[in-house]
């Protein structure tokens, strides 16, 4: 199917539209596109905008992966369908491998996730020689190259689970996560509340220019980051939008959603 720029939801059904297809080349299970959409139902509330806390986060998750001595780039299947192309272009500018880690982990499509990344020629793990200790499901396997070794772990659409062990683990962690309220967004060092498809590239985008950077002034802009307000502003941001809209049905003539 064709989807028309024109469409109200264009870029919405785009996103639904390469999920579909990664679950078509095993790259994304059921799974994932229940959990795409719980997401998307974040993003509706955000106003499908990146806001400036969100930039903020990516501002301080680049820091925290430039001043890395052993930078790793997490992706699982929705993440990888998603935005591949992009994934690797971020990995190429913060020397930080990509690394396959799934929730529903098989051989044969963590293999398969590899090589749908590797079409955009960057380095890519997925070795599952080593485990995360404090996790019975899948996502303990690790590449003993990467997450296992990394001091800091940038993960996109992760479950709470893994965002805990990689922290007891001594892991610094950098958290793309639609829902401010999740665990893995409480737990991690960085939450950056918004859509990947718009925090890949703006964090590319950044890592160009903050490469150029002293160690000093990456360190200035991750002690002047705090965490907690920028969930909190998160969730004011989500309660002022909803407002916003409620006073816009309530009258339509003199509001603006």
């Amino acid at each position: 199917m064709q989807i028309p720029p024109s469409h109200p939801r264009y870029f919405s059904l785009l996103m639904r539209k390469k999920l579909v297809e990664g679950f078509e080349e095993g790259v994304v299970v059921l799974e994932g596109l229940i959990a795409h959409g719980r997401g998307e139902t974040f993003d509706y509330i955000l106003g499908e905008v990146t806001r400036d806390f969100a930039m903020e986060a990516e501002r301080a998750g680049v820091a925290l992966m430039l001043l890395a001595k052993r930078p790793v780039i997490s992706v699982n299947g929705n993440a990888a369908a998603l935005a591949a192309e992009e994934l690797a272009e971020l990995s190429k500018a913060l020397n930080a491998p990509l690394e396959v880690n799934l929730f529903h982990w098989s051989r044969k499509r963590a293999d398969t996730v590899k090589k749908w990344l590797e079409r955009f020629d960057c380095e890519v793990l997925a070795a599952g020689d080593a485990e995360l200790e404090g996790i019975e499901h899948a996502r303990r396997i690790v590449d003993s190259r990467g997450i296992y070794i990394a001091d800091v772990v940038l993960v996109a659409l992760e479950d709470g689970d893994r965002c805990e062990a990689l922290r007891r683990a001594g892991k610094k962690v950098v958290a793309i996560d639609l829902n401010p309220l999740s665990r893995t967004a409480r737990m991690a060092d960085v939450s950056i509340v918004d859509n990947i498809v718009r925090a890949i590239p703006n964090m590319i985008e950044m890592a160009k220019n903050m490469k150029k950077l002293e160690k000093e002034e990456l360190e200035r802009i991750l002690s002047n980051y705090d965490n907690g307000i920028m969930l909190k502003r998160a969730i004011e941001s989500i309660r002022d939008y909803l407002t916003g809209m409620a006073s816009f049905h309530q009258n339509p003539e003199t509001s603006t959603p």
